[in-house]
């Protein structure tokens, strides 16, 4: 079966481990879907610390703002339009730099839930 979602119907939440971090999680294991699907906001200033995935990769593209974003051993500048693909078992993370919020478009395969 189709997921469509109008942009009216999505709804964001406190992500439930990173402070200061919304989320609107869009497709995932309770749709049926074999991907993880959501949109982050990260609040100015506020950091998803470095951390692993054991069996998911994550694909992260920035929809608008600027901060970096941890991936190879080091952060980098991260911003509107950039993209990173992080595969499993290795370490990122992203932090948002700018007075403006981060909204980014992540994708997990396997999903995360």
């Amino acid at each position: 079966m189709a997921i469509f979602l109008r942009q009216d119907e999505i709804r964001f939440h406190d992500h439930p481990k990173f402070k200061g971090v919304k989320i609107a999680k869009l497709a995932g294991k309770a749709q049926g879907a074999d991907i993880g699907v959501s949109i982050l906001v990260i609040s100015p200033g506020i950091e998803i610390p470095v951390h692993t995935h054991d069996e998911s990769l994550d694909s992260i593209y920035c929809i608008e703002g600027r901060g970096e974003v941890y991936r190879n051993g080091q952060w980098a500048p991260f911003g509107q339009g950039d993209y990173c693909l992080v595969p499993a078992k290795e370490e990122h993370g992203v932090r948002c730099g700018s007075r403006q919020p981060m909204r980014l478009f992540i994708v997990h395969s396997p999903p995360l839930f």
